[in-house]
């Protein structure tokens, strides 16, 4: 490999990282599809030997917990709670290597993994449906590989990871929602109406409140980042930001190239999307403070008050759970309620901005510079 195209390599493997597939040449995201689905292979294997470990001490393929848990069903509890932060966490750990062997054997190794899993312990008893759902999900993780969707994803999951470190700061921003929602939460109506709506009725409504929250966040967006998007845009004190990156040494432009309708679409994609995850993780964060709060003070007697006799057990991504459902629903309507408060301050508060958004604006400019050298390099291949 010459040191250009190691160079070339090591440039598109950093804007993958930072979720901008549409910057690369035609043809590149289609190439290596085997080693790059690695980390996304590694957590599909990672839940699937969860799900056996699951069929292997109950027996069963689905989680049915009813009333007070046996020792057995804490456990198959705690596994539910572990599963997807540790397949996140080696979808991360895979994701940080760029060993192109270790990423194949990580592959062939997760693949044979998640076969096993599909064939004993897949969601469902019938081993052909099983084995169905097993092939399309990896299918449908090849196919996001080689279209960047699965960079996009992934560079979401690091974001997610990135701001749990700054929740502590954006949760102040949220106490005067959070002193609002305490009136909500121990409002009757408003669990008796948690009690009585249908899941797929309130999923509705939660979609309508952070659509709404999401449009907040998008038209900020496109108004802060057309100035940067300009051709004449640059600022000669960009590049020396680019030390230590694969473009340090690449020839620059002195005028930028406009960006295609895909690069534009991926820029302000990733700047709106970087906001929504930032917010959401603090909104969860607060849903499942109350969640909590929830199991600590609601009793069989309060719940039986609170919600007109409503049902102790509650569904969860089809999983019977000892748990209101009233508890569930009204978690995640406040989840809802508080992304959709954030959202609205975030678009005016001069604090946040100065903290949260300017930093990332900076961010986006040098890429575009990283940008503009990575086409220079590339323009005659």
């Amino acid at each position: 490999m010459t040191p250009k195209t190691e160079q070339r390599r090591a440039a598109e493997r950093w804007f993958l990282q930072r979720g901008l597939p549409a910057v690369l040449r035609p043809g590149v995201l289609v190439q290596r599809v085997w080693t790059r689905s690695a980390p996304a292979l590694a957590a599909l294997a990672v839940m699937m030997a969860f799900s056996t470990l699951v069929v292997a001490v109950t027996g069963e393929h689905t989680i049915a917990i009813d009333g007070t848990p046996t020792r057995t069903e804490w456990f198959i509890i705690g596994v539910v709670l572990v599963v997807l932060p540790t397949a996140a966490l080696v979808g991360w750990l895979v994701s940080r290597t760029d060993d192109l062997r270790l990423r194949g054997a990580v592959s062939t190794t997760s693949l044979a993994v998640a076969a096993l899993g599909g064939i004993y312990a897949g969601p469902s008893a019938h081993v052909f449906v099983d084995m169905v759902t097993e092939i399309v999900l990896i299918v449908l993780i090849f196919v996001c590989t080689a279209t960047g969707v699965g960079a996009i994803l992934g560079w979401a999951v690091r974001m997610t990871l990135a701001n749990l470190a700054s929740v502590g700061n954006l949760l102040l921003g949220a106490l005067p929602v959070m002193l609002l929602t305490v009136l909500v939460f121990f409002n009757g109506p408003v669990w008796t109406m948690a009690s009585t709506i249908t899941r797929p009725r309130l999923w509705v409504a939660l979609l309508f409140l952070m659509l709404i929250a999401v449009t907040f966040l998008v038209s900020s967006t496109l108004s802060l980042v057309g100035p940067i998007l300009s051709p004449d845009a640059k600022r000669p004190e960009d590049a020396a930001q680019l030390d230590g990156t694969p473009f340090e040494t690449m020839p620059d432009r002195p005028r930028r190239v406009k960006l295609s309708k895909a690069e534009r679409l991926n820029v302000v994609f990733v700047l709106a999307m970087s906001q929504v995850v930032q917010v959401l993780t603090v909104s969860i964060v607060t849903g499942l403070l109350f969640f909590v709060l929830g199991l600590i003070l609601i009793s069989p007697e309060l719940l039986a008050a609170l919600t007109n006799g409503g049902s102790s057990d509650g569904e969860f991504l089809g999983m019977t759970l000892p748990v209101p459902q009233a508890l569930i629903h009204i978690t995640m309507f406040l989840t809802a309620l508080t992304f959709m408060y954030l959202a609205a301050r975030t678009v005016g508060d001069k604090d946040y901005r100065a903290q949260f958004l300017d930093p990332l604006i900076e961010d986006l400019r040098f890429t575009l510079v990283a940008r503009d050298r990575y086409r220079t390099l590339t323009a005659n291949t």
